[in-house]
Order: structure tokens, then C-alpha cells, then sequence
């Protein structure tokens, strides 16, 4: 059979020839080694390219995600995980990790796709390219562009700040590991895109969550400063970060536990990485994330007085109406119950609140509305002050938007919940979160994934029938609702902007 036949097709790479396979209209690559393995004398150093390979490598499966275990109190019991399947990363586990996955309508034909670079959610700790949500086949279908999922780092093997307590030198990045592995990947795409039908010129990147602070990460790092064209971050909240000190008392309450000092800390490239992860465990180090203040991360993105690395990207930044439905279980809460509980939370605005919600978000359950306040007080309060300040200080648009279709699944009890717009973002109408390929997941899918092809191609967002998304000003707060229907409006639920912006 002709090669144009075939069911497989054969990519040259800088290190070598990887072959993916056809499904349907699109050609799927999967597992591409874009780095070295980061065990042994490389562990918590930065990442270094692959080495060649004669050959053609097959690339049919996912390749392993990152050591990692489950956190306290989330595991696949909890009926959020069960609905975005936050059990199933396939692939296996191991330190040769740093692996991307891709989707492409084409390959070796020149097209120049806009190419959109997707980093997983799960904070800097949990997650992988390689689930559900993330797969890239039906946004590459939809839009005719290429789109890359990556796996990298996690924990303490991505983030665990060995110079903050007096390391040898050479674990000078140790804090930022993981995110070098990020700036790597996209090296490797603006090497290698192109004979994936990719136009290294019109990179996206985009993530949700823990992916939304790694998309905030990159837009400060000098190391990726050029290698992306726009930008978006979904429901990343705080964008938190550590600072020095942060970094310095986890990594020495890890060396305590495992008996070293900085002078061994050697030895932490000699053990298993289950040794490891069994500590991290043991102490409740959860919360891993890239260190601030080196070489690597000078600055945070989005501080005040920050220079702008990424000012000439556009940023679009969004969040969902019950992004917090995910971190509650107490589906029965009724109307005192609701009161009690943002008394205890704001014991001298609590009546304030309350009855600002009540007035707002009539109809909804107590649930619902707890939901809502925690997302306006930990999302949507964060994400309204990054914009302003992008606004402010970028020499480029930034784009507000605000999801608030609620999910259909079971029965619609989580609202528009935290990832319902990671599974419109890439067109996966299948998807549970969305409403399992329902008439309306479909129209949500289409409305969100339209938007982010006709902004990864042009800088603008333009959503479904040509629908203009203004971008973000301060006397206007133009936001993009993706609600029963697609609207932009202004300064949508300024009530409560109000009533935040003012209290403590």
C-alpha cells in the first residue's frame, strides 16, 4: 500500500523518527520523548533533551506520568473524581517521564496549523497529559489545528527547593524543575512542529487549575519567553507560588525525615523515587510548586511591579460560577446551614454576604450558593485582579470570561463546576463533566473550542457565528458568558465585585 494509505505515519524528529497512527481524521502520536529521564544523577536537575535513537520509534501509547500518589482526602470516592475520572492516568509511572502527546489532522504537508499546548491540571502535584479530558483528537478534528498534551515533573521531583537550604550548586533549579520541563517541551515544539503540520509561530498554550499557574509560570520564565503566541488560564485562582522560605522549610523537614543535611542531599538521587513519595506523603508535603526568586523564576506574573516577560501575548483568563462545587460534599445544606456556614467563614460580613447571594443566585440550592461564594472569594476575585493588572501593564489584549453552565451530571447537583470548560476547551462533548454527548454538550463544546482555535490562530477569540469577544477594560470589564446561551456583557455580577473589592 501507498504511504498515503497507510494506516500509519512516519515524522523525522531532532532525535530521531517516531511513527503515530491514523484514527479517523486525524493522525495521533503518542508517548514522544521530548527529554531525557529524570532519574538518577538527573533527578531535581534541569531536564536535558533526549538522546537520539536509530530507527523508527513507535509511538502508539501513552508514555509514564510522573510519580505521584493520591492526596488526603481525595481519592476516587469523592463523586467529583468519579465524574471527571481523575483515576484514570494510563501510561504507568516512572522518572522517564517527560513525554508529550499529539493530535494533527496531517502530517509532512506543510499546512502550518495553529498549534495549541495543553498543561494538565492537578496543582504542581497530580495529573497527566495522558487522561480523558485532555485528549486532543476531537479539538484537532474540529478546528484543523495540531494539539499537544505534556507530562512533567510533579512534587517534590518537580519543585522540591534543595538551594534554599544550602545545597552544592548544581541544585540551583531544583525549585523549578518541573517548569524548565515545560519551557523544554515547547523548545521541542517550536523544533519539531512543523512536520506535525504545525506552525511554530502560532503556539497557544493553555491549562486549567494547577495548569493555569503552570501557564502563569511560563509567562514569567526568560527560558520560554518567545517559544508561546498567546495564552489562557482557566480557573487557576491564587496562582500560588513559593517563595523562598516556603521552600526552604519543606525541603528541610524532607531531609530531616530521611536523616540527611545539605551536605548529603546527594543521597536524594540514590533512593527510590517510592522512598520519596513515601515521605512526601508522610509529612503531608502536598503542596509543591515552583520557587520564585532565582534565575529561572525571577518574578511572578503577575505581580504589581514585575517586568512583563510575556507583555506582547495575549491572555484570555476565565474561571466557572461553582468552580468550588468540587471541594464540598454536603449535598444536603439547607437554608440554616448555609447561614451557619458563612457566619463561621465571615463572622463580621457574614449577614452582608449572605443576603448579597440570596438576592443574586435565587433559585439555586444552599449548596449552590456556599459554592458560588467560595468561587467568587478563591477564583473569580483572583482571576478579576490579574486582569486588571494584565490589562493595566501588557502590551497586548487579555480576555475575560465567565462559564455558567451548570453540568447535567448527577442530576446537576455540582452547578458549572471546576474542569467543565477543560472538556468544552477541547471539543470533548463526550465527556461526563459536559453531559455525555448530549445536543447541548455539544453546542457548549463548540461555542468554548471556537473560541480558542480563532485565538490560537489569530490572537482573537472570536467564539461560535463570528460572535466578538471584546477584550478586557477597566471602565468597560467586557466578559464573554458561556451560559444557555453566548453573550458579552458588562461587568457582569457587578454587585458582587463590589462587595468583595471592599471587604478585607
Amino acid at each position: 500500500r501507498s504511504a498515503s494509505n497507510s494506516m500509519f505515519r512516519t515524522v523525522e524528529t531532532a532525535s530521531g523518527k517516531v511513527q503515530g497512527i491514523v484514527d479517523g481524521p486525524v493522525v495521533e502520536f503518542r508517548g514522544i520523548p521530548y527529554g531525557a529521564s529524570t532519574a538518577g544523577s538527573n533527578r531535581f536537575m534541569p531536564p536535558r533533551k533526549p538522546a537520539s535513537w536509530t530507527g523508527v520509534r513507535e509511538c502508539f501509547g501513552h508514555g509514564p506520568i510522573s510519580p505521584q500518589g493520591s492526596l488526603p482526602g481525595w481519592d476516587f470516592r469523592t463523586e467529583y473524581f468519579q465524574l471527571i475520572f481523575w483515576d484514570r492516568h494510563v501510561g504507568g509511572m516512572s522518572e522517564d517521564c517527560l513525554t508529550l502527546n499529539i493530535s494533527t489532522p496531517g502530517v509532512n504537508d506543510g499546512a502550518k496549523r495553529a498549534v495549541l499546548v495543553s498543561f494538565h491540571g492537578g496543582n504542581f502535584d497530580r495529573g497527566s497529559g495522558n487522561a480523558p479530558i485532555y485528549d486532543g483528537k476531537n479539538l484537532a478534528t474540529f478546528g484543523d489545528v495540531v494539539v499537544v498534551t505534556v507530562n512533567h515533573r510533579l512534587g517534590l521531583l518537580g519543585y522540591l527547593g534543595l538551594a534554599e537550604v544550602g545545597a552544592p550548586s548544581e541544585f540551583a533549579s531544583s525549585g523549578v524543575a518541573g517548569a524548565l520541563d515545560m519551557a523544554l517541551a515547547l523548545e521541542w515544539v517550536r523544533d519539531n512542529i512543523a512536520a506535525f503540520g504545525g506552525d511554530p509561530s502560532r503556539v497557544m498554550i493553555f491549562g486549567q487549575s494547577g495548569g493555569g499557574g503552570k501557564v502563569a509560570a511560563l509567562m514569567a520564565m526568560p527560558r520560554a519567553s518567545g517559544l508561546f503566541h498567546r495564552a489562557a488560564i482557566q480557573s487557576g485562582g491564587g496562582l500560588g507560588l513559593d517563595d523562598r522560605e516556603e521552600a526552604a522549610a519543606k525541603a528541610q523537614a524532607l531531609l530531616k525525615h530521611l536523616g540527611l543535611s545539605k551536605n548529603s542531599v546527594r543521597r536524594l538521587q540514590q533512593l527510590p523515587w517510592q522512598a520519596l513519595l513515601d515521605a512526601q506523603s508522610q509529612l503531608e508535603l502536598t503542596d509543591f510548586a515552583p520557587v520564585l526568586g532565582g534565575r529561572d523564576l525571577p518574578h511572578h506574573a503577575f505581580d504589581a511591579d514585575a517586568p512583563v516577560v510575556s507583555a506582547n501575548v495575549p491572555l484570555i483568563v476565565g474561571s466557572t460560577l461553582e468552580d468550588a462545587a468540587m471541594f464540598e460534599r454536603n449535598f444536603d445544606l439547607d437554608s440554616e446551614g448555609l447561614r451557619q456556614r458563612v457566619m463561621q467563614n465571615f463572622p463580621e460580613q457574614g449577614s452582608q454576604i449572605l443576603q448579597a447571594y440570596l438576592d443574586h443566585a435565587a433559585g439555586k440550592s444552599p449548596f449552590l450558593i456556599q459554592a458560588q461564594i467560595a468561587s467568587d472569594r478563591s477564583y473569580r476575585r483572583p482571576v478579576l485582579r490579574q486582569i486588571e493588572q494584565r490589562s493595566q501593564r501588557a502590551q497586548a489584549p487579555v480576555y475575560n470570561y465567565l462559564w455558567t453552565w451548570p453540568s447535567p451530571a448527577y442530576d446537576g447537583k455540582f452547578g458549572a463546576v471546576h474542569c467543565i470548560d477543560v472538556a468544552a476547551s477541547f471539543n470533548n462533548a463526550r465527556d461526563p463533566v459536559i453531559g455525555s454527548g448530549s445536543a447541548m454538550a455539544h453546542e457548549m463544546c463548540a461555542r468554548l473550542a471556537s473560541a480558542w482555535v480563532n485565538f490560537a490562530r489569530t490572537g482573537s477569540p472570536r467564539s461560535k457565528d463570528g460572535l466578538e469577544w471584546a477584550p478586557f477594560e477597566s471602565g468597560r470589564r467586557a466578559t464573554m458568558i458561556f451560559g444557555d446561551t453566548a453573550r458579552v456583557e458588562l461587568d457582569p455580577r457587578g454587585q458582587l465585585r463590589r462587595l468583595w473589592e471592599g471587604l478585607a
